[in-house]
């Protein structure tokens, strides 16, 4: 069953609220900056992933339609998403942050580092997880 226009909101929402959560105090820490201004950066960042986010996958949909999507698709799925997701976010990093593009580069690696395997994990548990709310939705009751 392909995903409605609302599934992808919730697919795309729930990535990156969880990704926020996870990315943001850690990434403070390590560029030395303050929690708001990493925060401030993460939800822009978001914000723009999650645009992103539901243009790709609804290419991707089109390319490779519902099925068993194995491990290599999942892996080049994420590859392609984060690849694109970069060179989108790091002018946005460089300018939100005060930083030169290397610098915002460096923070993007980081980034990609944290977030191909997420993307990877994320993707496969929500797939699994629809299959399995899908097959509850479509379940005939047994006759008594």
């Amino acid at each position: 069953m392909s995903r409605t226009l609302k599934e992808r909101f919730f697919h795309a929402v729930g990535f990156e609220a969880l990704a926020i959560v996870l990315v943001s105090p850690l990434a403070a820490w390590v560029m030395d900056k303050p929690l708001f201004q990493m925060g401030a950066l993460a939800v822009m960042l978001s914000t723009v992933a999650m645009l992103w986010n539901m243009i790709y996958n609804a290419g991707f949909d089109r390319l490779f339609p519902n099925g068993r999507r194995g491990l290599p698709l999942r892996i080049l799925h994420a590859l392609a998403f984060e690849g694109g997701f970069i060179l989108i976010g790091l002018p946005i990093a460089a300018w939100m942050l005060g930083v030169s593009l290397w610098q915002a580069l460096l923070l993007e690696i980081g980034f990609f580092l944290f977030f191909l395997p997420y993307t990877v994990v994320y993707n496969w548990l929500y797939d699994t997880l629809r299959a399995r709310w899908q097959h509850k939705a479509h379940r005939v009751p047994s006759e008594q």
